[in-house]
């Protein structure tokens, strides 16, 4: 199914944070509607008038978690992984058949350069296991760094995997993708999310080893998707 600009909404729970704000930005620029969640209403009314600070006349508007989920056609958790679990029980009031997109990473302080995978596998078969077996999940942007997400230039040097519970919620996310100004890449079943996420650390492992902030990846050898 594809989507169409300026008719459905994306909520960001926890998009007070970096990774939020960039993504905010990028799919206000191109025309979607955003509304950032977060715990504290005030602070979610602060994030998007930072975004109106960037693109003034931006489609976009702040109110806590639940009422996001509530009101919003998509959803895309930008929360740390320490709060996960709890949100997401929070939210499946809300939630139902509606796509939700984690980018959740289990990072464990103070090893966050070091693979650390929890008991169901990922953070995103976490998710799977509160929402439910028919729950339209995706799972992608782990790779990206807040840097590269929050840079004026329309693309990025780096890809982006999604995998997903259903190829419709895979493509959903993979236009997502390409509207926000990446490059998508279809990375299978949701349970590959292993390994979306488990790259999150070894990125940070890079950065720190070679002395950069926004290491990220690419897939050769293959076509580029349309």
């Amino acid at each position: 199914m594809g989507l169409i600009l300026n008719e459905l909404s994306i909520g960001i729970i926890g998009g007070t944070g970096k990774e939020g704000f960039g993504l905010a930005t990028r799919w206000v620029k191109s025309g979607f509607s955003v509304i950032i969640g977060s715990r504290s209403f005030e602070k979610a009314i602060q994030a998007a008038e930072k975004v109106r600070g960037v693109y003034p006349g931006a489609k976009v508007n702040g109110n806590t978690n639940e009422q996001t989920a509530e009101i919003s056609d998509i959803i895309v958790l930008t929360i740390p992984y320490t709060s996960h679990t709890e949100i997401l029980n929070k939210l499946k009031p809300y939630i139902k058949e509606k796509l939700v997109i984690d980018v959740t990473v289990p990072l464990v302080p103070p090893r966050v350069s070091v693979v650390q995978m929890p008991p169901d596998g990922s953070a995103a078969q976490e998710a799977l296991q509160i929402l439910g077996p028919t729950a339209n999940l995706a799972a992608a942007f782990h790779n990206i760094s807040s840097l590269n997400l929050t840079s004026d230039s329309n693309s990025a040097d780096c890809d982006v995997l999604v995998t997903g519970t259903s190829s419709d919620a895979r493509s959903q996310t993979l236009t997502l993708v390409k509207d926000a100004g990446f490059i998508g890449w279809d990375a299978g079943p949701i349970e590959n999310s292993v390994v979306l996420e488990g790259l999150t650390s070894v990125l940070i492992w890079i950065n720190k080893k070679y002395g950069s902030n926004h290491a990220g990846i690419r897939i050769t050898g293959v076509n580029k998707p349309i």
